[in-house]
């Protein structure tokens, strides 16, 4: 008998034991056995599934919410979780950074800091930042970049004074900046280093080391670079300059070497790139297309094409994730618009009508 209660309280302990999940510090051994990646246990009302941003106008813009289940959607998630307050002018982009989201508008120059899983707003970042545009975070600092002046109320110095700003996200200040003497648009991080696209007057993508927080020689990929994504080592930039080929440029960042993926005339004026899997996809007007990472050349066959009637805001957010495909129609960028799920063949699996100009996804998973 007694040996008997020996193995079963060895035994226990063991069980016990065993049950410790790392990766989910907070959550009991007891419920971790249950099920060891917490899939079930919801940290808000806000975990698993997308946000759409809305960029609104000069009255403010908004952040819409999509369920992966595709039903749970709320249209206006900030408004409702922080009633009185407004999340500023010409939304831009949301970055994360923990249990945080971080939406900045653009129009307002403040960043607005937000548990990422139930949106109540946590504090606003308001000073050193000027037309604040796309971020990125690295051990806690967060790199955003800032188009400061435009060129047309600012000609002598509109394409030169765009800067980086680092911020702090421990004491949410802006502790320094980086200038770049260029234009700065969208920026993207591998390693030590930010790569930032600066399309509207050079052909290059600076790149920046967090380091020494100086610039290094910067990589010529053409005019007009406005989407790009890193991928096993390879900078993947889509440009389609003016009245030339669009083009995909993949850059090894271990050596700058450059390749090239010129596309058919048929495509002048693709946009939108993103890698989901092995394939890229992209846009062009309303058609959604996609080709082997690695092949040589597209087809200039859409998967699909959805309907819009938008005059300036055609395919204004896109994005492929969790198997399927979304995309943001600007509208007419006064009244709410819609945002379309398709399947990866082009089948319509939900449409929403969300905020004004919605413009990007953000997935909280």
């Amino acid at each position: 008998m007694k040996l008997t209660r020996v193995l079963l309280v060895a035994f226990t302990f063991a069980f016990l034991a065993s049950c410790t999940n790392d990766d989910n510090e907070n959550v009991s051994n007891l419920a971790s056995c249950t099920n060891d990646d917490n899939e079930n246990v919801s940290k808000g009302n806000y975990d698993n599934g997308v946000f759409i941003l809305n960029e609104g106008n000069s009255s403010g813009g908004s952040v819409s919410f999509l369920g992966d289940d595709l039903t749970t959607f709320k249209q206006d998630v900030y408004g409702a979780e922080n009633p009185g307050y407004l999340a500023g002018k010409y939304l831009q982009n949301i970055f994360f950074y923990r249990d945080k989201a971080y939406v900045i508008a653009g129009g307002s120059n403040v960043i607005n800091v937000v548990n990422r899983y139930t949106f109540k707003l946590l504090a606003k970042i308001e000073t050193g930042l000027i037309t604040p545009r796309y971020g990125v975070v690295k051990n806690g600092k967060a790199y955003v970049t800032n188009a400061n002046t435009y060129a047309y109320a600012n000609p002598a110095t509109g394409n030169t004074d765009d800067f980086v700003a680092v911020i702090d996200l421990a004491t949410n200040k802006v502790e320094s900046k980086i200038n770049l003497n260029a234009t700065a648009n969208r920026i993207v991080l591998e390693g030590d280093k930010l790569y930032i696209t600066e399309p509207y007057n050079s052909d290059k993508v600076l790149v920046v080391n967090t380091v020494t927080k100086a610039l290094e020689t910067p990589i010529t990929v053409g005019s007009s670079a406005n989407t790009m994504e890193v991928k096993n080592g390879i900078l993947y930039v889509l440009a389609s300059p003016k009245g030339s080929a669009s083009k995909i440029v993949k850059v090894k960042l271990s050596d700058k070497s450059i390749t090239e993926v010129v596309f058919p005339s048929a495509l002048t004026g693709a946009g939108n790139l993103d890698i989901y899997d092995s394939k890229i996809y992209f846009t062009k007007d309303t058609g959604v297309y996609s080709m082997d990472i690695a092949a040589t050349q597209p087809s200039d066959e859409p998967i699909f094409n959805y309907s819009s009637t938008s005059k300036y805001g055609v395919m204004y957010g896109f994005a492929v994730e969790n198997d399927k495909i979304y995309i943001a129609d600007g509208g007419d960028f006064a009244s709410n618009s819609k945002a379309y799920v398709y399947s990866l063949t082009g089948t319509l699996q939900k449409e929403i009508t969300v905020g004004v100009g919605p413009n990007g996804f953000y997935f909280n998973n």
